[in-house]
Formats: structure tokens, sequence, C-alpha cells
């Protein structure tokens, strides 16, 4: 059973056979030609965390694959209400094809997929965001933009730093992240990542000043400061992200033809500049669309791959 849980659990051809598939489905989509990969299938669709972008890209995505897709919020189902994990995944995996989960723990995830009779996939988690990835890249391989790739992260260390440690380690690519002290990624994620770089020949390198990461980088990319669970601490963060705004002052060190990448929501004024987010250099809303296309091409090739 192939789950999607961690790009760390996929090879470099598999991640870009991925983005290949999404990448003909959208031109098929795109030119009136909608095939029906997945007629009839279902996808049980789990959302511990609330979200725009996940649910409207999975569920939009599944029915045009020829499926159909079932929204479970936290208060439809009993998980999290007494009913563990595993008896959750055996039965709705038993009802249906495939399985998005958007969660907290990452451990949640792991242990539903050790149950499941299905694909499970990590539609997100407080340690990976891996969808949001395949459709980032995908937006760089459309753009033509992933020779001699420098990409440039600058905020928080949290799901989106780890994934794209992840990314950078498996196709090889040079990896610059910026965060302020006391919010770096996840150290033993890091150790993973470099330790997986010795293969790929990715570089990966850790900073606390954004000026130095965005020297020259082809791509930069950043989130919000605070995330979902972590309001409490928004006021703080603010505080202590001053400087690490993308501004066209910081964008400006990056290459003259470097893109801009933001997996949404933007708070504006905070991690992203308005004059950058709606710049010229920004390919974000594309980025966002591309979460609909790379999820289908995800969810083929898992259906593929587990019939």
């Amino acid at each position: 059973m192939r789950h999607f849980l961690s790009l760390k659990d996929y090879t470099k051809d598999e991640i870009l056979e991925i983005i290949d598939l999404a990448i003909k489905i959208k031109k098929e989509l795109k030119s009136g030609n909608i095939n029906s990969y997945m007629p009839n299938k279902t996808l049980a669709m789990i959302f511990e965390k609330s979200s725009t972008r996940t649910r409207v890209s999975f569920e939009t995505g599944i029915f045009q694959l020829g499926g159909h897709g079932l929204f479970l919020s936290n208060r439809d189902i009993h998980l999290g209400r007494g009913e563990p994990v595993k008896d959750t995944a055996r039965v709705i995996s038993s009802m249906n094809d495939m399985i998005m989960i958007r969660t907290f723990a990452h451990a949640m995830i792991e242990e539903f997929a050790v149950y499941s009779k299905v694909p499970v996939i990590n539609g997100l988690t407080d340690s990976y965001h891996p969808v949001q990835l395949l459709a980032d890249y995908m937006t760089l391989v459309e753009h033509n933009h992933t020779q001699n790739l420098k990409v440039a992260y600058i905020g928080d260390g949290n799901n989106m730093t780890h994934s794209w440690l992840m990314l950078a380690a498996k196709l090889g690519f040079e990896l610059r992240i910026a965060t302020p002290k006391g919010y770096e990624c996840n150290a033993s994620i890091l150790e993973n990542a470099l330790e997986l770089a010795k293969e790929s020949g990715a570089k990966i390198s850790i900073y606390n000043d954004p000026r130095i990461a965005v020297e020259g980088a082809t791509v930069v990319t950043t989130d919000t400061w605070a995330s979902m669970g972590q309001e409490d601490e928004k006021a703080e963060r603010i505080k202590n992200f001053r400087g690490y705004i993308v501004n066209d002052a910081l964008m400006s060190l990056a290459h003259e033809d470097a893109l801009f990448l933001h997996c949404l929501p933007a708070y504006r004024g905070q991690e992203v500049s308005e004059s950058v987010l709606e710049g010229k250099q920004s390919v974000v809303f594309e980025e966002a669309e591309n979460r609909l296309h790379a999820q289908k091409g995800l969810m083929v090739w898992l259906d593929r791959q587990n019939n």
C-alpha cells in the first residue's frame, strides 16, 4: 500500500512522475478533454484543521476525475471524540477508495495509514505539507524554472519549511532557510534531510539573516508567521519576525528573474508586502490553482499504484 504522508517516502523519479502526470491532466482539462481517471471512486476528506484551498482542490479534483468527495469535519465523525484512530481508519477505509486527512499531529496520520485498507494522503499536519510542495514544484516546472534552482525560504521553521527540506533533499537543488532565532525547523527533520542530501547532492543552508538567504536566489518563498493553532502567539510572533517580511528591498537581492511563492493565506504587511504578492515576480495564484492539478495527478498515481 502506497500512502502519501511525506516526500521523504518518495524517490526523485516518483515525485517527477506525479508532477508530469499532473501537468498532463491539467492540459487535458484546459483543452476541454476531461477524462474520468477514477470513475465512481470515493475520496473521504477528514478535516481536523479547516482550509479553503485543501477542501476546494480535493473536492473539485475528485469530481473532475469522475469520483465523489465526502467532507468529514471533526464535528461529523467520532475521531477525536472517544473512538481510537485505528477503529476510525478501519471503518472509513472499508467504505472508500482513498482518504485525505488534514490534521495536527503527524503521528495521528501515520497511525491512521497503518490501519487503512486504502491510500491515505496528508493534506497537512504540523510536521509536513507535501501536497503543497507538489503544487509549488509543478508551478516552477511550468515556468521552466527548475534549472540551477536556488530556493530561499524566509520565516517560520514550520511544516512548509520541513516540506521544502524534503523536496530539496530528494531532488537535489539548493535550499537556504532563514528563520528568527528560536523559530528554527525541527532538528531531527533537518538531520534527516541533510542525510538524504548526501545522496542527491542537495545543498542545504540554515541562516538567521534573510538577506544572506535571498542573495542570488531564483525562488523566494514564505508562509504565515502564525499557523492555525498558534493564534495565542500571534502578537509575539509579529514582534519577533520583524525584518523577515519579503518586500521589494529583500526581493531586489534575489536573481533578477526570481519567482515568488506563497502557499496562502497571505497576510499582507506581515510576512509579505502587497507589492511583492501582487508584483510581476509573483506566481502565487498560479501556484494556488495548481493545488487542484497536482493533487489530481497524485490521486491518479496512487490509484494506479494500489490497483
